[in-house]
């Protein structure tokens, strides 16, 4: 056993490949990047002198999980079990080699009549054991003597012989050869045999662990030897073994087997271990595992507080950075970028810096839309005053009339203005708190379309309508969205064209699925946008009807490329051409589809 253990310690060494460090020039570039991280996080965390609760948390959970794997090991360990199992047997084979020899060679039998089985006369097996039944052969304790003291006391074992009514012959405590000290075990001073720290733990890991409940052993002294159970076994003829602890908690393996000649038994011959001397190997076996444990427990700790620091200071630095943006005390507070790592503190870090930078440019939009807001505002505003001022100095009713006419002029465009702002301004919170529903666009132009028709708002224009459902058909023509949202686009985009349609012209409005997108287009019969106003149509407030002044408040088409934004999809404006000569504006949205 002591071998295989050696063997396993070497083989271990062999596969250890701590003692055969690298040099660092041969450290791969990644896992010495990964290196200097972790070292300049455990630094940073040392320099702080301080435990966050997730640092606490992870070194608890890992060492809580150490301590279940060493309890586990020491509770289950197979190793004290089998080394009890191996000095049985190996006492029990030490017993009957010393039983034989005792019944060899220490057996007197002055009277006896040997019986000779392959005789002409064979007497039967019966009267045989009847007869060795009735003249039993006594041990001669001066024969057994040098039995035992040169094939026991070597082996420091104790062995006590007895007769066949259980009555003490010999024990080897009391065998001394000519001149040989005889040594009785002892117990150690008080402190003298004190464990160490780490034997300490492992003992008091013991103690609180579930074990066997043994048999305390007492020693017979002058008492009958029939008090042990084994003992009474082996007068039966059958080796028996017991497991006992002494006053020390030491284990102690006894075994006993029958001492027989011509099938009679003439006694038991009882061996066991000394008391602590199976407990020692398996010591010294669990204080290997402690110390294993206790590296282990350094490293856990060590490496815990590493990967607490590599995800404890980046959420640290990312709350500080956030509660700098929430309290605003920097115009644009940037968010730590921690992108690189590949980990959810850098999805995290990703997302922080999208959303803080969504939120800026929410504030700024808000701040042009304001800016905006007041100009609009200011426009009518001055007019109107000026009207009042010169109103008192009217001197004819003509005057009064046609400045009365520009004040309810500038009251009405002050109020279409206000309504206008309050509805674009309404427009983000009630795009978040509506849920998204899968939209028909054939229905909704159709509706929207009739609306027109039907209510005459078109006028003297006509509103026409094509729906090219593509092979897929109609009722895959669907989109992800806000019904009532985007009929509001395409309402702001006929009624944008029929303002600039001629009289009698026609507004064609079509849709079609490509591939997974669905196509509104919105045509006019007007003059065209001017090339430089492709995309500054789409501004707030900004209008390029001159005859029309105050009728409209330029928001129709900033709200309507707001919604579509929202739906994920894109509204352009181009110009259509005949030739070199332009027939008109063409309004374009697209929008993806919904299966």
């Amino acid at each position: 056993m002591a071998s295989l253990i050696e063997n396993e310690s070497e083989r271990a060494g062999r596969d250890d490949p701590a003692p055969r460090a690298a040099p660092a020039s041969a450290l791969p570039a990644r896992f010495a990047a990964w290196a200097a991280r972790s070292l300049s996080a455990f630094r940073g965390f040392l320099a702080r002198g301080r435990f966050s609760s997730l640092t606490r948390r992870i070194v608890a959970f890992n060492v809580a999980a150490l301590f279940v794997l060493l309890t586990g090991i020491l509770y289950l360990n197979q190793f004290r079990e089998g080394l009890i199992d191996a000095r049985r047997q190996s006492l029990l084979t030490q017993a009957e080699i010393i039983a034989g020899a005792i019944a060899e060679g220490a057996t007197s039998t002055p009277d006896a009549q040997v019986i000779d089985p392959l005789a002409g006369n064979r007497a039967s097996q019966s009267s045989i054991d009847a007869a060795l039944a009735e003249r039993t052969l006594p041990i001669d304790p001066e024969g057994a003597a040098p039995i035992l003291r040169r094939l026991v006391l070597p082996t420091q074992t104790r062995a006590r012989l007895y007769d066949k009514d259980g009555w003490l012959i010999l024990d080897s405590r009391q065998l001394s050869a000519s001149g040989q000290v005889v040594a009785f075990e002892l117990p150690p001073p008080e402190g003298v045999d004190e464990p160490g720290f780490l034997e300490g733990i492992a003992d008091w890991m013991l103690s609180i662990l579930p074990g066997r409940d043994l048999e305390r052993f007492r020693e017979a002294g002058s008492q009958n030897g029939t008090m042990y159970a084994e003992v009474i076994g082996a007068l039966t003829g059958t080796p028996s073994s017991m497991e006992r602890v002494n006053d020390r908690n030491e284990l102690i393996v006894s075994v006993a087997v029958p001492i027989q000649r011509y099938r009679a038994v003439l006694g038991v011959l009882m061996l066991s271990t000394r008391g602590g001397d199976i407990d020692a190997i398996v010591r010294a076996e669990r204080f290997a595992i402690v110390q294993v444990f206790m590296v282990a427990l350094g490293v856990t700790i060590l490496l815990s507080v590493v990967l607490a620091g590599t995800i404890a200071e980046p959420v640290r630095r990312l709350a500080q950075a956030a509660e700098i943006v929430r309290r605003g005390k920097n115009a644009r507070a940037q968010i730590p970028d921690f992108t690189g790592r590949r980990d959810e503190i850098g999805e995290l870090s990703g997302s922080l810096r999208d959303m803080t930078n969504a939120l800026y440019s929410r504030i700024d939009a808000i701040e042009s839309f304001a800016a905006d807001v007041a100009h609009e505002l200011k426009n009518p505003l001055t007019s109107l005053r000026s009207a009042v001022e010169t109103l008192r100095l009217a001197k004819d009713d003509a005057a009064k009339e046609r400045l009365t006419q520009i004040i309810q002029d500038d009251v009405r465009r002050i109020d279409r203005l206000i309504s206008d702002i309050s509805n674009a301004s309404r427009l983000d919170a009630e795009l978040s708190r509506e849920e998204m529903e899968e939209v028909s666009i054939p229905t909704l132009l159709e509706t929207v379309c009739d609306l027109f028709t039907e209510t005459g708002v078109a006028g003297d224009a006509r509103v026409v309508l094509d729906i090219d459902p593509g092979p897929q058909g109609r009722e895959h023509m669907t989109v992800r969205g806000f019904d009532m949202r985007l009929g509001q686009v395409v309402r702001n985009l006929v009624d944008n064209a029929l303002s600039f349609s001629p009289p009698g012209g026609v507004v064609r409005v079509s849709a079609e699925r490509l591939r997974d997108r669905i196509v509104i287009h919105v045509e006019d019969e007007g003059p065209g946008i001017p090339p430089d106003s492709f995309e500054r149509i789409f501004d707030r407030f900004h209008t390029d009807r001159p005859d029309s002044f105050g009728k409209h408040s330029g928001l129709g088409l900033a709200i309507s490329r707001q919604i579509v934004d929202v739906h994920g999809g894109t509204v352009r404006a181009t110009n259509l051409m005949d030739g070199d000569k332009v027939r008109g504006a063409r309004f374009t949205v697209d929008l993806p589809a919904a299966g």
